[in-house]
This record gives C-alpha cells, structure tokens and sequence, in this order.
C-alpha cells in the first residue's frame, strides 16, 4: 500500500493507492496552524475506517504548494510510517522523465499533472487544473513541460469579490439559467462560471493552435466537474490526476535509488 498526499492552498488530499487502483481519497482543509498529530490523528482515523493496518504501507509520497505544511505532514510521515516520504521537488526533478524549464518556479502539482498526462497520453496535451489556482499546463508528447497559464480559480475569484465589495455576496459555484444575470447571485455566476467557460475554451484553443492542431485537454482538480458544458473540451475528467501524478514521481525516485 502506498500513501499519496498532495497539499494545495485549499485542500489537502490523501490517496490510499494498492498498487493497482485507488482505494481511498480524502480531502480536508490544508490549515497551516495544524500539528503534524492533527493531521496524523486523522489519517490514523481514514486507514482504521478504511480496515487498513499501518504496517501495510510501505511507501509515502508528498507533494506540497504550501512550504509552511511541508515540515508539518513530512514528520507526521516519517514518525507514522518509520521512513521518510519521498518529497516531490526540484531535486528530484532529474529522476523524471520529464524536461522540466525553470524547475525551481514550477509548482510541484503542475509537474505531477504533467508526468500523469505524459505517462497516460504520450502526446501534446494540455492539464486543466481547476483548483484555487485555474492552471493549464501543456506537455509534450516527448516529455517537454512547455509551459503553463495561470488565472485565479473559480472559488478565488468569487470570494475575491466578496471580500472586495461591500453588497456583494459569497455564492455557490453553480451554472445560471441565463447569461443576463437575472438576480445579484445569477449575475455574479453568470460573470464568474459563465465568463469561466469562455477563458477556458479560449485558452485552450490558442494553445492548441500554436500546437498545430495537435493538443488534447484533460481536466483534473476538485472543481473539475463544475460547468458540465465543457465536457467537449475535454479527452477525459480525472479529479485524481493529481495524486496519480505524484504516486509516479515516487515511483520513478524509488526506481532510480
């Protein structure tokens, strides 16, 4: 059994993986006050549901955004599982079939959607990561990171004009049942999820052209599926893209030791 963790800037989620499938995920709020017995009272509590004994996992990989949770979930590994995790960054980056430009600006969750993409298409293809973050990542079908995008989330940005106006409201991320805006929260999911699907197919569009035609998009993240009518934009919805990403990295780290 191995143990997968990827920490974002809102969620942080943990795999349980069986060397063929994945068996759990779980998702929590990445705080950065938490204690490493926090979050190890926890994933105690998810295994013992889950009927799976501690000396059953053998590997654990962790994948972080956050440097101040890093330490944290790193020790709560180490002293849990009795070895140290394999920690997803720039100096394991040559390990990785991967070429990877500017290795120490990347965001590690951008390299792990980018091996997943590269290892399950083996051709140009761009991740859309709708986390708190909107990322789209492009990969080629050689190996090559060549670059990513970045736009502010979905959830960022509607909180980002809650938090910044005085009259309007926080509202769930739902599609409207018109364009117009026909009330203040319709107007501000028109703006938002609707004005959302026009960035995404625009983006993608321009980075396939200067592909020539030839790029597929994946979507991942746990937003992924939030405006269905994208669907056609993309080859597959993988909200677990991530996680398998950085069960890769650890594996291709295991392989070179």
């Amino acid at each position: 059994m191995q143990i997968i963790i990827d920490i974002g800037n809102t969620d942080a989620v943990f795999g349980l993986y069986n060397q063929t499938s994945w068996l759990y995920v779980w998702r929590t709020p990445a705080r950065r006050e938490e204690t490493a017995e926090s979050y190890e009272a926890r994933l105690r509590l998810w295994l013992l549901e889950a009927g799976t004994p501690l000396s059953s996992v053998s590997h654990t990989v962790l994948s972080s955004v956050v440097p101040d949770l890093t330490p944290t979930m790193r020790t709560m590994l180490t002293e849990l599982f009795g070895a140290e995790p394999v920690v997803v960054g720039p100096g394991v980056y040559p390990l990785l079939p991967l070429e990877i430009l500017r290795p120490h600006e990347i965001g590690a969750d951008l390299v792990a959607n980018a091996l997943a993409a590269y290892t399950r298409y083996r051709r140009n293809c761009v991740v859309v990561d709708f986390g708190t973050a909107l990322t789209f990542t492009t990969v080629s079908g050689e190996g090559k990171i060549l670059g990513v995008a970045i736009a502010p989330g979905l959830k960022t940005a509607i909180r980002s004009l809650f938090a910044n106006t005085a009259q309007l409201p926080e509202v769930p991320i739902e599609v409207p049942t018109s364009a117009l805006g026909l009330s203040t929260t319709h107007a501000i999911q028109s703006g938002v999820v609707l004005g959302y699907e026009g960035l995404i197919r625009s983006l993608v569009e321009r980075i396939r052209t200067e592909l020539n035609g030839d790029c597929i998009a994946v979507a991942t993240g746990g937003l992924s599926g939030q405006i269905p009518s994208l669907r056609d934009v993309f080859a597959e919805v993988i909200p677990s893209l991530t996680l398998e990403g950085v069960r890769l990295i650890g594996e291709s780290v295991r392989g070179a030791n």
